[in-house]
């Protein structure tokens, strides 16, 4: 798939960036303004299923979209799945519960799985693999973007605007990467029929549904998880065994043949865990350990989304001097370092330690995330691009999901080693109420051993980074972007 001209590419680059932009601001934009939604709509104890709805549905559908999109073209997808997440957005507007909002949240998801693979694919289509480096690199930077503009535009809407603009922002943005993307994206004729494996896609969905529900919700469902893992291991069996049989199966086997893919998916496994660890639960340090401010906390966060986009916009070139196996190395490095700077946070320590960890972390995980991307794209025939790539960012989600599981478990285990009998001890450092009525006395001693509690996280978190170490090293040696395919 070529672009007309250079001018298209920069206007399809444009598009891409537009509806990557959209997905992105999503979900800091609406995490700001639940509090108001909340106080609306009501049902307080429903709040985590807005986020897990959206994060199940995308999930499920990103490696599906991924496959239709190297059957079918990436132009008709794109379509398909924008259309989906922008009437899911406009939807969620009008939700006149926490229930509905819950079901169109769904919906929004089930679109967003579309947005952030194919629109990565496109770019792999008409920009060729040393450009993709450096191109992708301005894709990635957008989640830096959205991650600022989020907060503080979430925010604005909610005290000056119906908290619904909060979900119709999206909507001209939305229309017109999708008006760009018509008039400057070549229709890829030459796909016509197919056989989409329906058992697979079945068995995938119910598979990933239980285990990212027992995983996130392992708190609320108690034993229930146990069935749940049991059903999600039975569908990756049965799945397995069907992807083998098919005549074109979901994730077509010769993915699995290449190191550079299978490297790029342990990576994506490792940088979603490791980045659970920091955006779940420094700011969880700043605020309840060292008596910082929301603002103080949501800052130190914000060094992460600073650190990945420079990172990712530097690893074109690094990649191109160097190799993939070098450029994921360094960023496996600093993954290791940002997260030995956070072992070494106390109470006594200034912001700035949180912030140089963030920050490091950021880089590490820009540099890590963008190689193996754009590794697994130069890797894969154009026949196999779209599942490729989304192969790498479902890797990313599972991984997010696992850190997710791992990282709170640890820290719920040790604090209930730590302070039995005391309910929520974390919430009490939190509220700032509850925080200055306390004894100084006793609310040193609980400050210890939260701050314990929180080290032994990012022992846990460091230890995993470690693994992206061996996924850098499965990328055979001296690897690097070629000339020799031709957009």
């Amino acid at each position: 798939m070529t672009a007309q001209t250079p001018q298209h590419r920069t206007v399809i680059l444009i598009a891409c960036m537009l509806a990557m932009f959209m997905a992105a601001v999503e979900v800091t934009i609406v995490a700001t303004a639940m509090p108001t939604i909340i106080g609306d709509l009501g049902g307080f104890s429903l709040l985590g299923w807005v986020f897990a709805a959206y994060l199940l549905t995308q999930a499920i559908s990103v490696p599906i979209y991924g496959r239709l999109a190297d059957l079918y073209g990436c132009h008709r997808v794109f379509f398909v799945g924008t259309t989906l997440f922008l009437i899911g957005s406009i939807l969620c507007g009008f939700a006149p519960s926490m229930l509905w909002m819950i079901a169109f949240r769904a919906l929004q998801g089930l679109g967003a799985g579309a947005i952030t693979p194919i629109a990565s694919t496109i770019i792999a289509n008409v920009y060729g693999p040393t450009e993709r480096a450096r191109v992708q690199g301005y894709l990635s930077s957008v989640w830096g973007i959205s991650a600022i503009v989020g907060p503080l535009l979430g925010a604005f809407i909610v005290q000056h605007f119906t908290w619904s603009l909060v979900f119709w922002v999206n909507v001209p943005i939305g229309l017109l990467a999708m008006a760009l993307i018509a008039r400057y994206l070549p229709v890829n004729d030459r796909v016509k029929n197919h056989s989409l494996d329906m058992t697979g896609i079945a068995l995938l969905a119910i598979g990933v549904s239980a285990l990212l529900l027992a995983l996130l919700q392992a708190e609320i469902l108690g034993w229930w998880v146990v069935p749940l893992l049991v059903l999600a291991l039975v569908c990756t069996c049965l799945f397995v065994r069907q992807e083998k049989r098919t005549v074109e199966p979901l994730f077509p086997l010769v993915l699995w043949q290449s190191k550079v893919i299978v490297a790029g998916n342990v990576g994506g496994l490792v940088i979603g865990a490791v980045l659970m660890g920091i955006s779940a639960f420094l700011p969880t340090y700043v605020q309840g350990v060292m008596g910082g401010t929301p603002l103080q906390a949501g800052t130190t966060l914000a060094m992460v989304s600073l650190g990945w986009p420079l990172a990712s916009m530097l690893s074109g070139r690094l990649m191109l001097a160097t190799s993939y196996r070098f450029t994921a190395l360094v960023g496996a490095v600093l993954l290791i370092i940002g997260s030995i700077v956070l072992l070494t946070m106390n109470t006594q320590d200034g912001l700035w330690w949180g912030w140089l960890a963030a920050f490091t972390v950021g880089a590490g995980m820009g540099l890590s995330n963008m190689t193996f991307l754009v590794s697994v794209q130069n890797a894969a025939d154009v026949s196999i691009r779209g599942i490729a790539t989304a192969s790498t960012m479902f890797s990313r989600l599972l991984g997010s999901a696992l850190g997710t599981a791992i990282l709170g478990a640890t820290l719920n285990i040790n604090l209930e080693l730590r302070l039995p009998g005391i309910s929520d001890p974390v919430q009490k450092l939190m509220e700032v109420s509850a925080r200055k009525a306390m004894p100084a006395d006793e609310l040193t001693w609980l400050i210890d051993q939260v701050a314990s509690s929180l080290h032994w996280v990012f022992i846990v978190s460091a230890i995993i980074s470690l693994f992206a170490v061996v996924a850098a090293c499965l990328i055979p040696a001296r690897q690097r972007p070629e000339h020799a395919e031709s957009c």
